[in-house]
């Protein structure tokens, strides 16, 4: 899931946020997301969950530390909702945190200390010393612009946090199991089998003790487990949409996350 050593995908740099040096520089809004194309899986918080399972199938990353994820296609290098610059397709659309976040994000400078900073990928071209532009600063101010992307990377950490939590009991519960989808197209000798992704254990959640289940749907977490569920239907509608842009493989096994 990193796109280098250390660093988040999509994050090629990472450069604190300053007055001092970055007094000048201004942001440029951008039509396309070139980093998006090619992309596939992208990180989701919980609480998006509900807005994400209209457009895309959720699923978890596999390992010891699962994550949720975003399918905006099922293979390698294949984004449905993109074109080849970037621009989305889709009018009607859910556009994931994580993306919109890009540039910037939260992070510690040092590896000691609690404080986070905000930080930006200083190869985006959507911020520089340019002569057009919203500035992001008001002399050695944060301009309102910079108060609201440090206010959207706050509500993003604190989602994320949730979001570990969730997995947290996920994992406690026992709940998450190997994922699997077949899909036989028309015509096709083989089905295209789709694994390397987690899911909701259907049969391990309807034997839950009723004092559980309760807990869960007061938590707010039982309806975003069936969000999740819900969502995976989806993963047809991706495949018809990359069989449609002639971007299918050899029917065989396919990781997903």
């Amino acid at each position: 899931m990193a796109s280098a050593p250390s660093l988040p995908l999509f994050y090629n740099g990472l450069e604190p946020l300053s007055s001092e040096a970055h007094a000048n520089y201004k942001v440029r809004p951008q039509e396309t997301a070139p980093f998006l194309v090619g992309q596939h899986a992208i990180p989701v918080t919980v609480d998006e969950f509900p807005l994400v399972q209209r457009f895309m199938p959720i699923v978890f990353s596999v390992g010891d530390q699962p994550i949720p994820l975003a399918l905006m296609g099922l293979n390698e290098g294949v984004n449905v909702f993109v074109d080849d610059e970037g621009r989305l397709t889709e009018t009607n659309f859910y556009v994931p945190a994580y993306i919109r976040r890009y540039p910037y994000m939260l992070a510690r400078l040092r590896p000691e200390s609690e404080e986070l900073s905000l930080c930006f990928d200083p190869t985006s071209p959507t911020i520089g010393a340019f002569d057009d532009g919203e500035s992001l600063f008001d002399g050695n101010q944060p301009s309102e612009l910079t108060k609201n992307i440090l206010q959207f990377n706050e509500s993003f950490e604190q989602a994320g946090a949730r979001t570990q939590n969730f997995m947290k009991e996920l994992g406690e519960m026992g709940l998450l199991m190997d994922g699997e989808v077949s899909i036989q197209p028309d015509g096709a000798d083989q089905p295209f089998v789709y694994r390397g992704f987690q899911m909701i254990n259907e049969e391990k959640l309807v034997d839950l003790r009723g004092d559980q289940l309760r807990k869960m749907s007061q938590s707010g977490m039982l309806p975003l487990l069936y969000a999740h569920l819900f969502s995976l239907s989806l993963m047809r509608d991706i495949f018809a949409r990359q069989a449609q842009l002639g971007k299918m493989p050899q029917p065989q096994l396919q990781p997903v996350g």
